[in-house]
């Protein structure tokens, strides 16, 4: 369930014809911080440079309200004491095979319901030394951080409106939908449905191909739970 971003920069305008294409690789241990109850509010993300140049990296924090929804926002989480997330650090020089850690810390208190976080990890265009045009293509991550209440509350409610399933999701915390499946009224050709994860206070719509009961597992951190509907 990653976001994936891409950056290019032109290392050379001097000629309209590109002359070579140069890759720089950037792996990340993981692109989904759950700060789950129960734990220390902080994980690491370790970024790892698997190219062959030394690579300058920024680790940008940003607060996504309404998550999931039509009015969502990404604003940038510049002071912690206000967005209430600390990304340390934030510049990195990697050299070829090299790794560093990128701290991520909440701030303050448990809130009561999810703050949901990006923080773009990318490659950024240092000094460009090139003998020829050369189009530099820089892949980047946009990781995923959830700030979850102290305590669950809620459940995910179901609805049925002749074909179509609605999913509320009327918890304090983000759920997320898998291994959805359903079978015909005898109990045969059982489909896959489509994996999502809900937000706290979002809505899903989908049209099963029966008319039949439909199972899911739901997981919020740690907890594991099969729903039918």
């Amino acid at each position: 369930m990653k976001r994936t971003l891409a950056y290019a920069a032109l290392a050379s305008a001097a000629a309209l014809g590109i002359a070579s294409l140069a890759h720089a690789e950037l792996v990340l241990s993981q692109v989904i911080v759950d700060l789950s109850p129960g734990k220390p509010p902080r994980g690491d993300i370790e970024v790892f440079n698997d190219g062959q140049d030394r690579m300058y990296v920024s680790a940008e924090p940003f607060e996504i309200r309404g998550a999931g929804t039509p009015a969502e926002q990404r604003v940038p989480a510049g002071n912690p004491e206000v967005s209430g997330i600390l990304v340390s650090p934030q510049k990195l020089v990697l050299s070829p095979g090299a790794r560093r850690t990128v701290r991520i810390a909440a701030v303050g208190e448990r809130p009561a319901f999810d703050r949901v976080y990006r923080v773009a990890i990318k490659p950024v265009a240092g000094p460009i030394t090139a003998s020829e045009s050369a189009l530099k293509v820089f892949i980047g991550y946009d990781a995923l951080i959830l700030f979850r209440p102290e305590q669950f509350a809620g459940d995910v409610v179901g609805e049925r409106r002749a074909r179509t399933l609605v999913l509320s999701n009327q918890t304090n915390t983000a759920q997320e939908l898998f291994d959805g499946r359903q079978c015909n009224a005898v109990g045969h050709d059982c489909r896959a449905l489509p994996s999502k994860r809900l937000y706290a206070g979002n809505v899903w719509e989908q049209t099963p191909p029966f008319e039949t009961p439909v199972t899911y597992t739901t997981a919020a951190g740690p907890s594991v739970r099969q729903l039918h509907f």
